[in-house]
């Protein structure tokens, strides 16, 4: 008999969002190459627990295409560590992607199973926390460890993560960070992110950030204060390097930009598999 989470799952709609590849890395560090059906189990006992009828699962397929046009460094430090792998660690991880390969496939037979080419998942799932009245998904959560995720927090979208054990939510925003669910962006803008080869503006960490939001408003208002007179280096820094505020917005705010991210080829596919 097919799986069906409508006959086990009763209340209002409810979305569970997945960042599959992300979750899969949980086995990874654990050194598992055979992880597809316990990975399905986690996703099956997620949906319970957090009483959600649908599960789309997200899934990267390469780096974005759309950021490397506005960045080509766009995670290129990811590449340059691959490069630098052991033997011993290069087939750890063709082991580890090709069981997730297979994980997929078992998940597609239950689930609906996004991922398109130079795509990341991150715009797919802004594309669905976007457009989430118009594909019906009711109170959203989000499966990921990954903090970008939480641009897309709103009074009923909220973020699990597996590595911290925590939730993320309009509620418990404040315990979480110094800044506004609205100036997350900006902080990301100003200090960058070096994990997607991102820069932010030298000189400034997440204190100076929030300093500066809190004088100026956000990215885009401090933009157009530039020049600020000050005598302070990271203010030099912030003043020479305007523009970058502008591109970090392009390449970060996967909510106003995930529509170009996916591209509309990939959104029609996407439009026509959620009905």
């Amino acid at each position: 008999m097919a799986f069906n989470f409508n006959e086990k799952v009763a209340g209002e709609p409810s979305t569970l969002i997945v960042d599959s590849l992300n979750l899969a890395f949980r086995w990874k560090h654990q050194g598992r190459t055979d992880f597809r059906y316990e990975f399905d189990k986690t996703i099956e006992s997620l949906a319970l627990s957090y009483k959600c009828k649908k599960v789309i699962i997200t899934a990267d397929w390469g780096s974005s295409e759309y950021r490397k046009m506005i960045l080509p460094n766009y995670k290129q430090n990811r590449k340059e560590k691959f490069a630098e792998q052991s033997e011993e660690e290069r087939i750890a991880f063709e082991e580890f992607f090709e069981e997730f390969e297979e994980s997929l496939e078992l998940l597609a037979e239950k689930y609906v199973v996004l991922r398109y080419k130079n795509v990341e998942a991150d715009d797919i799932a802004g594309y669905l926390v976007k457009y989430k009245d118009k594909f019906n998904l009711g109170n959203v959560w989000l499966i990921s460890s990954d903090r970008d995720w939480d641009l897309l927090i709103s009074e009923d979208v909220s973020r699990f993560s597996y590595v911290t054990r925590k939730e993320v939510t309009l509620e418990n925003w404040d315990t979480h960070y110094n800044v506004t669910p609205e100036e997350y962006i900006s902080l990301k803008c100003l200090t960058g992110d070096k994990g997607d080869n991102v820069p932010g503006i030298s000189g400034i960490g997440p204190k100076r950030a929030e300093a500066l939001i809190k004088e100026y408003g956000d990215a885009l208002e401090i933009y157009n204060c530039l020049p600020i007179q000050s005598s302070y280096k990271h203010i030099q820094a912030l003043n020479d390097s305007g523009d970058s505020l502008l591109r970090n917005y392009e390449l970060m705010d996967i909510i106003t930009y995930c529509d170009q991210a996916i591209g509309p080829d990939n959104v029609q596919d996407l439009e026509s598999r959620l009905g």
